[in-house]
């Protein structure tokens, strides 16, 4: 008696326990999900509604993505922030990947210093390095171009890039190098068709999240961009006006922006919740 006395004790202790979990997570998410719940509604909202009724009355209409989808200069800002995220993500991949390859499978003197100064520039604050590369790029007639502004965003996704592929590259058992030298491969054939290939789920994730990160990126499309080549954050900001913000079309077009944003992350996640649980670095890539 006593025994099942404990168990059903031991039961409802594990059901209180599950109830406030619960409850914790309904309440985050929530949270979380509320701001975003009300800039998706507020796109179908005119602002007069906004403005007087407040975030949870609902009458829909679609002016505002007319007026935003018929607005040119939000399109070509859309289609610079694609341009920019593409192009950045794909050079930081290439260069990223290289970088860790070097970093975990070969020994060399001031390894580990180096990679930690890769981390360090990744921690300087961007509000400290754009009034140089704003100068540089105005010596070198690069401010106001895509060129520009995706070697900007270069700058702080390759750090981020180079330390999220080192724990995948380190992983990496040395038989299969050894195994390809051994058959003849060069070592650019050795990185390219059997370290590319195998860390390709690092690949994956560090693309997802170099790309969102250039395509919300704001202080250095404000600074370093004005007509040509501004991005679609800085777009969005116009919305805000002279005098008073318009809000249907200031979250229509965040809500746009948000696509592409919930597309790569809901049909990627399952490599992103993986190196999530990997996580940490290795100890390899210092031997």
């Amino acid at each position: 008696m006593r025994t099942d006395g404990r168990r059903r004790a031991r039961k409802r202790t594990k059901t209180v326990i599950s109830s406030l979990i619960f409850i914790v997570s309904l309440t985050v998410l929530i949270v979380e999900l509320m701001p975003i719940i009300v800039v998706i509604t507020s796109g179908f909202k005119r602002d007069i509604d906004i403005w007087a009724r407040g975030p949870f009355y609902f009458k829909p209409t679609l002016q505002s993505y007319k007026e935003v989808l018929s607005n040119s200069d939000f399109l070509n800002s859309l289609k610079n922030s694609l341009v920019v995220g593409a192009s950045s993500t794909m050079i930081s991949i290439i260069v990223g990947a290289m970088a860790s390859y070097g970093l975990t499978r070969y020994v060399f003197k001031f390894k580990e210093a180096i990679a930690y100064t890769f981390l360090g520039f990744r921690m300087i604050p961007q509000i400290s390095l754009v009034i140089p590369l704003y100068v540089m790029f105005n010596y070198l007639r690069l401010r106001d171009t895509l060129t520009g502004i995706i070697l900007a965003h270069v700058s702080f996704n390759i750090p981020y890039v180079i330390w999220l592929l080192l724990p995948f590259f380190a992983a990496v058992p040395r038989d299969y190098e050894e195994a390809a030298r051994v058959d003849g491969a060069t070592e650019k054939q050795i990185f390219w068709r059997v370290f590319f290939p195998l860390v390709s789920p690092g690949l994956v994730v560090a693309s997802v999240f170099a790309f969102l990160m250039s395509w919300n990126e704001f202080l250095y499309a404000l600074i370093l961009t004005s007509v040509n080549a501004r991005t679609a954050p800085v777009a969005v900001n116009g919305f805000l006006g002279q005098y008073a913000p318009r809000w249907g079309q200031l979250t229509a077009a965040g809500t746009i922006m948000l696509i592409p944003v919930f597309v790569i992350t809901l049909s990627l996640q399952r490599y992103i919740i993986k190196v999530l649980y990997q996580g940490g670095l290795r100890d390899e890539y210092r031997s």
